[in-house]
């Protein structure tokens, strides 16, 4: 910002602002008030608070509260400020006013200066930027609004995308047989397919979720104005501002049912940020089953190769670490976090308003963008290009002795638990201490010992 200043007033009196700044009185006056760190809107919630700025401005046009030049020069510097790929004239701090009074003001401000240095008609931020509006329901609309777009343009194509990588992935490896695990212990055996599927169902689960949520989100409190009623605003402003809205984003916005519920709660944040926390729990668990999986490369389980993408030490050469599962794994942490903040926050709604909505906006817009990031890189970077170690799982399977639960059904727990004991000590394969301990023949135990066939379940030698 250039050191030059000039004078700026509002209901407080004067103040000097950076002579270059877009912004005004009140921008500047939070700006120096609110210090407390580093964080600021993401990008897509500014675009997203200028979208509302313009189709309020296209509603109130409709009203006859705006002139038609008045509505067009407000829509025109809007969509500057969208086509701005940065936030240079949006300064404060997150942690500002609960709010998000002194944001709303900011864009109101900047329209309005935008709007006088190209000489257009007179515009107040107040009367006419900000005409039927309150901070009060335009920054709960934009979390909403925001949270949307961020959903159906980054977050919901990743994690299609990464269901997919996994179903090509199971496709590939459907007849290589492992052995399963439960409690980290040696199990009944399954393909890789089944186990990779399993992780595509629970992400089909994460995504369903989210979709139900999405529906509620599009269902927006703006036009409640201060506290829900909607004072200063027409009537129709809802429906108007909600067509506008919709034909700029493409999404189908609706006016909420209950503008007061909207501006008073944050349930329905609070249910995306959950849905995004335990969508953030699966990917823990595929991270993790990837790192088990390829630990080693021998003194682990040595069962699949990621790829090499850095040295994994500085002092101990050769080694390869699996850095994408492990940045995931801590991207779930950071989101498990970010969903406590939200969940106390949504805590906050004291009588007609929530008064933590800022930080809301933050840790939500961020925990889509970067859990979108990750499901890209897990299905990039770990799971379309591992390789499989097949000597390894045959190795494997061949000594597990909890294969011998196949014979329960033809001699018995007992007499089944008394063979694998006996392969586990003798470190032999299981068919070979059945053969002498039983009187079933070699074909009768290769038959039902087989572990391709034990992953289709049901009785070994029946349906």
């Amino acid at each position: 910002m250039s050191t030059q200043v000039r004078t700026e007033k509002d209901s407080m009196g004067e103040i000097e602002v950076p002579a270059d700044a877009l912004w005004r009185a009140q921008t500047e006056r939070a700006r120096q008030n609110f210090g407390l760190s580093t964080l600021r809107f993401p990008v897509r919630f500014i675009h997203s608070l200028a979208q509302i700025k313009a189709a309020a401005a296209e509603a109130n046009a409709k009203l006859d509260l705006l002139t038609a030049e008045q509505a067009q020069a407000i829509i025109t510097a809007a969509e500057s400020v969208v086509n701005e790929k940065g936030t240079q004239h949006f300064p404060l701090d997150i942690f500002q006013t609960g709010s998000g009074t002194s944001t709303n003001m900011n864009m109101n401000e900047v329209l309005a200066e935008t709007v006088s240095r190209a000489n257009g008609p007179t515009v107040h931020p107040n009367d006419h930027v900000n005409c039927s509006q309150s901070s009060n329901d335009v920054i709960p609309t934009c979390i909403q609004v925001s949270s949307v777009l961020a959903l159906t343009e980054h977050w919901l194509p990743a994690i299609i995308h990464l269901q997919r990588t996994i179903e090509n992935k199971a496709r590939e490896l459907e007849d290589v047989v492992k052995t399963g695990r439960t409690h980290l212990m040696d199990a009944m055996p399954i393909t890789m397919a089944q186990e990779l599927r399993a992780w595509g169902t629970q992400l089909h689960h994460c995504q369903s979720n989210v979709n139900e949520v999405i529906e509620r989100l599009r269902a927006l409190p703006q036009g409640g104005t201060a506290v829900g009623s909607g004072i200063n605003a027409p009537y129709a402003f809802r429906g108007l501002f909600c067509d506008a809205l919709s034909a700029r984003t493409k999404q189908n916005f609706r006016s909420a049912d209950n503008p007061f519920a909207g501006i008073s709660g944050q349930e329905l944040n609070l249910q995306l940020a959950g849905a995004l926390n335990s969508c953030a729990a699966v990917l823990l668990k595929i991270s993790n089953d990837l790192r088990w999986m390829n630990s080693g490369p021998l003194a682990g389980l040595g069962e699949i190769e990621l790829r090499a993408l850095q040295p994994g030490s500085s002092i101990m050469p050769g080694k390869v670490n699996p850095v994408i599962p492990e940045a995931v794994a801590m991207v779930a942490a950071h989101i498990a976090g970010s969903y406590q903040t939200i969940a106390t926050a949504a805590q906050q709604g004291n009588f007609q308003l929530n008064v933590m909505l800022p930080v809301v906006a933050y840790h939500l817009l961020e925990s889509i963008e970067i859990s979108g990031n990750a499901m890209t890189a897990l299905a990039d970077q770990a799971i379309a290009d591992f390789t499989v170690k097949h000597q390894r799982l045959d190795e494997a399977l061949a000594r597990n002795p909890i294969l011998v639960t196949a014979l329960n059904s033809v001699i018995g727990y007992n007499e089944a638990a008394k063979i694998a004991k006996r392969a586990y000590q003798e470190q032999r394969p299981v068919i070979d201490v059945a053969a002498e301990m039983t009187d079933l023949s070699r074909a009768e135990l290769e038959t039902l010992l087989d572990p391709k066939k034990l992953t289709h379940g049901g009785i070994p030698g029946g349906d």
